[in-house]
């Protein structure tokens, strides 16, 4: 007997499927990856950051939109990833829309499961982007953030934060650490 091979999917074909089907996923290389439950800490900690981006772009008025998990960034035909949150700058995008192409910053919170894709293919896949300008991951059990930020001459820098402020220019914005989490 022979065993059938899983099919391959694209991008698109992968937004038809998910199109109304429960949980969240994700694809690469052409394979779904179902998502795990999260962690409490890995809840509130990804609504904060959300909060905390939202909050300060509201307060410097600028034309951006903050978008919450859900929403697909394609990396490449067969690759796509739905961040914790992530940020877009420009006209507002349609209401219906599930794939965003233009992110400025895209937040992962670590969590055991997703460690290694969030540090490698992720990592990899987002700065393959030209829009991609801050990678940000937020570590829940050490309490820091590791910021990667593309430098104008397309290098890309890593700065690990513990305390005090992180800045995303663009599009012209710092947070301070604490208020990515949910006790600050």
């Amino acid at each position: 007997m022979s065993v059938k091979p899983t099919p391959r999917m694209t991008v698109d074909e992968f937004l038809a499927w998910g199109e109304g089907r429960p949980g969240r996923h994700e694809l690469l290389d052409g394979e779904v990856f179902a998502m795990s439950p999260e962690r409490v800490r890995h809840a509130e900690t990804k609504f904060a950051a959300q909060l905390a981006l939202r909050a300060v772009i509201r307060r410097e008025g600028l034309p951006c939109q903050v978008l919450p998990d859900g929403m697909t960034i394609r990396i490449e035909r067969t690759t796509a990833f739905e961040p914790d949150a992530l940020v877009r700058c420009g006209p507002r995008l349609d209401p219906d829309t599930v794939e965003v192409t233009d992110p400025v910053i895209v937040v992962d919170v670590l969590s055991p499961s997703t460690r290694s894709i969030d540090t490698g293919a992720k990592f990899a896949g987002y700065f393959g982007i030209p829009s991609v300008m801050h990678y940000l991951l937020i570590d829940t059990v050490k309490r820091l953030a590791v910021h990667h930020h593309r430098r104008a001459d397309d290098v890309i820098e890593t700065r690990i934060v513990s305390d005090g402020v992180l800045t995303f220019d663009p599009p012209g914005i710092t947070v301070p650490l604490a208020e990515l989490y949910d006790d600050a």
